[in-house]
């Protein structure tokens, strides 16, 4: 059973047994430098036509060098800049990759989330997660010793204040109590689950809508996915759940390279990527979606030749 069925871009992207592709924003290959944001709008607008099916945006407050990557997230805020290239483009789905629940407010991540819906119905994807970066805590002045605990309480106000009406909400977060969250979303939003968020699998198995987790190889992502299923088919018996995950990507010039290990992904040639990616499908990966940061090549070379040539194996459903 597939409880979106009547979310286009979850139509789209996820089906089970089947591996869709997205791209990370930002499209750029900046490597260790600040990334320019340049061409975005183009190169998401290229994306979308060559039928990548999602576009993927992180969630940083901070630029922090002793975190080991010089991303803040796409420089700009997560939920505008999203806004931003939903209005650019019509039918790719975007998601939160994901956001940090801890250092927002439920309640507003709930009134941008149905904002987002109701100008942009159907496109919307709502990763969530605990956060790992201490400068952003510290910056919020946020406990980043109690996140799992945070992001539980604003998890359930979230989905209390976005799917009831008039919800009766007392929480540490704050109380609700004969008012009313407006707008509602057109339809219920995806929520997945990123990495851990310091629960349990039984806790994730249980209430995300689906999993994505960080790069592995094909046989530990495998593993994982049949522990993860095995536990979501004890809560939701016959529910198909997803799975997602990133893999940054140097992309050869020459298609049959074979891959060689970098930062979170490979640097690959095409035709294995194509091999490598039809393992990932065996695996039970439905979407992955590439990071093209440690790339050699500019960014719409290489969306350009994975449109071309990769997509087609793995389309749009």
């Amino acid at each position: 059973m597939n409880l979106f069925e009547k979310h286009q871009a979850y139509k789209r992207t996820y089906q089970e047994g089947e591996l869709t592709l997205g791209l990370h924003i930002p499209l750029e290959n900046y490597q260790f430098s600040t990334p320019t944001m340049e061409k975005q709008v183009e190169l998401a607008q290229g994306a979308e036509q060559y039928g990548f099916t999602a576009l993927w945006l992180r969630d940083v407050l901070l630029k922090d060098p002793q975190f080991g990557d010089p991303a803040t997230g796409q420089i700009y805020d997560m939920m505008i800049y999203l806004t931003y290239l939903a209005s650019k483009t019509t039918k790719i789905g975007l998601g939160t990759a994901a956001a940090v629940l801890p250092l927002r407010h439920p309640l507003r991540v709930a009134k941008e989330v149905a904002t987002i819906d109701q100008l942009f119905p159907e496109r919307l994807f709502l990763g969530v997660s605990s956060g790992d970066r201490q400068s952003d805590f510290r910056g919020l002045n946020a406990s980043h010793a109690n996140r799992g605990h945070d992001f539980v309480e604003a998890f359930h106000y979230l989905n209390e204040a976005l799917y009831q009406e008039y919800p009766s909400i007392h929480s540490e977060q704050g109380t609700i109590h004969g008012a009313n969250l407006v707008p509602k979303p057109t339809k219920r939003v995806p929520t997945f689950i990123t990495g851990f968020a310091q629960q349990s699998m039984e806790w994730f198995a249980e209430h995300g809508d689906g999993w994505m987790y960080y790069p592995r190889g094909p046989e530990q992502q495998r593993e994982a996915i049949a522990a993860w299923r095995e536990l979501s088919e004890k809560y939701h018996p016959g529910v198909f759940k997803p799975f997602s995950q990133p893999m940054h990507l140097d992309l050869s010039e020459d298609p049959n390279e074979q891959p060689t290990p970098i930062r979170l992904g490979f640097r690959i040639g095409r035709n294995v990527l194509i091999e490598l990616l039809n393992i990932y499908k065996e695996a039970g990966v439905n979407h992955l979606f590439f990071a093209l940061f440690d790339s050699n090549r500019p960014a719409d070379e290489v969306i350009q030749e994975l449109g071309e040539e990769v997509v087609p194996h793995f389309p749009a459903r």
